[in-house]
Parts: C-alpha cells; structure tokens; sequence
C-alpha cells in the first residue's frame, strides 16, 4: 500500500512540475514576442513562471516566511527592506501554490478540526460586526489590512504544515525572527534610540511602527520564547539547541528592557510550563518561581517606570488606567451586547463609554475586554470557547507526541504550543492581542499538530493490533 501512495504522489509531482514548465516555456515564448516593445514586461514575463516553479517547491517557506514578516515586522525594525514591500511579494504566491496544491495537484489535503471550527465561527461573527461597527470605515480599513490576512494564513498553515519537517522550519523561523527583533530592541535601548518615558526600549517609533510601542513590542517577543525554550530543552540537533539557548537569552532581557509587566507576567508563565515539565517536586518549583518574579521585575527596573513606579503612591497612574479602560469597555459591551462597537474601533469610542476622561483616548490594554467591547458577549463567548479547543488540544497532542516517542521537532513544537498559549492567557489579561497574529499562528500549528499526533496514535494502535501497513488516510504526512 505504502508503494502505492508513493507512486501516486511521484504521480502527482510530475503532472505538478509539468503544468509548471510549460507555464515556464509559454512565459519564455511571451518574453520572445514581447522584447522588442516592452522589455521590462518581458522580463517579468519570463521570470514569473520560474518563480511559480520555485514557489511550488518551497511554499511552506513562503508561508512562514510572510508570518515573519507580517507579524515580526522585520521589515520595519530593518528599514532598509521597507521598499521591497515583502509582505505583500510573499502574500499571492504562498496563496496561489496553496490553491494550485489543494485543486491541482492535490497533494495538499483539507481537513477540519475543533479549533478550526471555533475560529470560523468567531471570524464569521467579527466580519458580520462589520455592517452594524460604530465606525464603519475604521473597521473595514483594519479588516481588510489585518485581520482578513490573518483568517486565511489560519487555514495555510495548518494545512501546509503536515510533519517534523514543517515543525523544525517553523520553529526555527519564529527564533530566528524573535531574536533579530531582540537584537534591534536591545541595540536601540543601549543608543537611546526610541526610548518610551526615557528607559523602555522600542523599534521603529519614528517611523509609525507598531513596535514603537512597548507592550506591543513585549507581546511580538513574548510568542518567540516558547519556542526557543523549546528548541533548548529539547534532544534536538545540536545546532538547535545553541539557536534556542541564544534566542531565550536575547528574547528574554529584550523583554525585560521593556519593562512591559504584561509582557514579564506572559514570560514567566512560559517559563513555569517548561519548569512544571522538567522539576518534579512542587515546593522546589514555587521557590524558584517567587525568586524568579521577583529577580525579573528587579532587573527590568519597573520601580523606576515613569508610569507604574514605585515613586506613585497607592494604585499607580497606569494600572488606574487600565481600570477606567476596562470599565469603559464593559460598558460598550452594555451598549451594544449583540456586536460589540467593531473591530478596532475601541480607541475611537472610548470617550463616549469612559467613567473618567483625561483628555486622551486609550488602549483596552487587555485581550478579553478587547474582544468583548469590539464584538460583543457573543464574540467574547466565541473567543474563550476557541482558546479553549485549542488549549485542550495543545495538551492532547503534546502527551501523545510523548507517548509515540515522535522526532524531536514534533516533541519541541508540542510543548511550545503549550507554553505559548499560557503565555498568550496570562499576557492577554494586561495586553491587547485579541485580533493580532499570536494565538490566531498558535492555534493553526495547534491544528496541525493535533492531526499529525492523531495519525501517530492511529498507526501504534494498528501496529499493536497488528494490522500491517496503515492506510493512506491513518498515515501521518510528513
């Protein structure tokens, strides 16, 4: 059977690469014809379908490379790449290759999960929210630029990410990405440049960025850690080991030159995953916790904030400040419970709903009233019920990649979802994520995972019961 579905898939590969150059050559024909007239346009004529072939082979590459660059925003803490446009260069063709390998040469299959089905009730919600949003035109611009990306790359990923393969290059990419922004904030915090209320460090705040704000920043670094830990801990090649131990130690102090408490808070709840699953005993593992908390908020120096120091006496300006917000969103959520006042359009409402105006509009500064103000009680009831799938099965997956005793990129990636997802609840209680990229990347490799664990239990359970060679559906992909 298993030479049977190697030679359909060679099968496949063929008829594929062949369709591919014969686009190549018509490409090639066209540059011909065309020279003479337009020899610009020939030129991207006949270098177009070459590119489709190098796509095609590499278009789980382009699929984490246009997340990296979407959600890392490397672009804009390396200026020098903002011309190329890279995000929207990587965006078509990872999503023509993705409908060329489901419709054409099918060797992309579909397939629906819990967590998938969570998160397409609670985007349905969000973009039916768009008709009825206080600020029609504020939501549609932030739908359309942000979040509607996010819905489809939900479905790339978990689809085009099918093995240990996959796990290991995507591991590797979000490290890599962390650590290059680490290595910016941390530059930027030595020079001076950007700096927030003198000593918390930003990117890119000249130029609009949306890492020029340091809880924004806190939370871009805070997804890279778990996997770096997990790159670490893990018996993987030694080269990964080095890349997580460095990725931990740059990610980490770049997290603390934050002094984001949401982002610190988000950390240390990373920490204590990988901690509960590597020390035994409990009472051990509480002390280095408390010593943990508290080195960490000493050595990020949040006593000497401007804002949220120890020099304010009582509740401090900030967390005063995040109590207003949440008040204000709760009642926005009063006003309009079936919808909530629209996908980004908490900042712009936030003076009509507020108990105590000082002049300026602000940040929810927390996931949960983020969803709650902008879509409703039904979406907040659609938001928890989806992290809650995709915790649930975060936790499923990573015990049977365990008990199967699967390679270790599979085994790494497994209990980085664990850890990211309790770092993004603990986080997400102080900070705004609620429709950035986090948890939508965690629960599609979350998807992905889960199908890849469920084939490995499928083929054990076979073996043991001695069945012979598993069929093409039980099989994981790799």
């Amino acid at each position: 059977m298993e030479d049977v579905v190697s030679f359909v898939e060679r099968r496949q590969d063929f008829r594929s690469r062949d369709g591919l150059i014969a686009l190549a050559a018509s490409g090639l024909v066209a540059a011909a014809l065309f020279n003479p007239l337009h020899p610009v346009l020939a030129v991207g004529l006949a270098i177009a379908p070459l590119a489709m072939i190098a796509a095609s082979r590499f278009v789980y590459l382009l699929c984490v490379a246009f997340v990296a660059f979407s959600f890392f925003r490397l672009h804009e803490a390396f200026p020098v790449l903002l011309p190329l446009r890279i995000p929207q260069l990587l965006a078509i063709p990872t999503l023509g290759m993705l409908m060329w390998h489901i419709l054409v040469t099918r060797t992309v299959a579909p397939f629906w999960s819990r967590e998938l089905s969570a998160f397409a009730v609670f985007f349905g919600l969000v973009t039916c929210g768009l008709v009825f949003a206080v600020n029609r035109q504020m939501a549609v611009d932030y739908w359309t630029a942000t979040y509607v990306k996010i819905g489809l790359m939900v479905f790339a990923i978990a689809w085009l990410t099918r093995g240990p393969a996959e796990f290991a290059l995507a591991s590797r990419t979000f490290v890599i990405s962390g650590s290059a922004i680490a290595f910016v904030a941390m530059s930027n915090k030595l020079r001076g440049i950007g700096l927030v209320e003198g000593t918390r460090a930003t990117i890119g705040r000249d130029i609009d960025s949306v890492l020029g704000d340091p809880n924004d920043l806190s939370l871009v670094l805070l997804f890279p850690l778990s996997f770096s830990l997990a790159l670490m801990t893990t018996r993987t090649r030694a080269l990964d080991r080095i890349l997580g131990a460095v990725g931990v130690v740059l990610i980490a102090t770049a997290i603390v030159a934050t002094q984001s408490r949401g982002g610190l808070l988000g950390a240390l709840a990373v920490f204590a995953v990988f901690g509960a699953r590597m020390i035994k005993s409990k009472t051990l593992l509480i002390a280095i916790g408390v010593i943990g908390t508290l080195a960490l908020f000493a050595a990020a120096g949040i006593s000497g904030r401007a804002s949220g120091g120890a020099a304010e006496a009582g509740i401090d300006e900030s967390s005063m400040g995040r109590i207003y917000a949440w008040g204000a969103a709760w009642r926005m959520a009063l006003a309009r419970p079936l919808n909530g006042v629209g996908i980004d359009n908490f900042v712009a409402n936030y003076f009509f709903y507020t108990g105590h105006w000082d002049g300026l509009n602000h940040a929810v500064h927390s996931t949960w009233f983020n969803v709650l103000a902008e879509s409703g009680f039904p979406g907040i009831i659609a938001f928890v019920t989806m992290i809650a799938f995709t915790a649930r099965s975060a936790l499923q997956s990573s015990r049977r990649i365990r008990e199967a005793d699967a390679p270790p990129a599979a085994k790494a990636i497994s209990i980085a979802l664990v850890a990211g997802i309790a770092g993004f609840c603990v986080a997400g209680t102080f900070l705004t994520q609620g429709f950035t990229w986090p948890i939508y990347i965690l629960l599609a490799l979350t998807a992905a995972t889960s199908r890849y664990a469920t084939g490995l239990t499928s083929g054990r359970a076979e073996d043991e019961a001695g069945s012979g060679a598993r069929s093409p559906a039980d099989a994981p992909t790799r």
